[in-house]
């Protein structure tokens, strides 16, 4: 299969790419930019594991190709940490928001959109809008405990 040159924007820097059509945003960002952090869950779009920011909204990356996002601005869990950690990142490790870790960064980049979404509505937070605009993201944990208050306490 014949290779397409594509650059994505991610994490702020310019990540040139030669790669096939078919390849998906998550494979391109764990297999050629080595960033691990996204993680593949179900491939399916159905547990939000592989969850980033394109052009600052949330995004299943195992959907999206990577072709199809040529100059889109791509914000991992890598890039949330801007020299400290992101608030949302300091408040699920100050409320135990996690067990095994693997949906973590998928849920606080979710989070991180979610939250501009809400605020961008002008919307009222509450734990009720939190769960459901947050649905798209299983914990197989069962963490949701303490990722509600963690998500409710970065918020303010």
């Amino acid at each position: 299969m014949p290779l397409v040159d594509v650059t994505l924007r991610v994490n702020g820097e310019s990540l040139p790419l030669a790669i096939d059509t078919r390849t998906t945003l998550l494979d391109a960002l764990r297999e050629h930019a080595g960033l691990t952090g996204s993680k593949k869950g179900c491939d399916h779009g159905q547990c939000g594991a592989c969850t980033v920011l394109i052009d600052g909204r949330r995004a299943n990356s195992c959907l999206a190709l990577a072709v199809a996002h040529d100059g889109s601005e791509i914000t991992t869990i890598e890039g949330l940490a801007n020299g400290e950690l992101h608030p949302l990142q300091r408040a699920f490790i100050e409320h135990d928001a996690f067990q095994c870790g693997y949906c973590t960064p998928g849920q606080i980049c979710s989070a991180v959109g979610m939250l501009d979404e809400v605020r961008a509505e002008g919307c009222d937070l509450d734990e009720d809008v939190i769960r459901d605009r947050m649905s798209g993201n299983i914990c197989r944990c069962g963490a949701y405990v303490n990722i509600v208050p963690a998500i409710l306490d970065a918020a303010s």
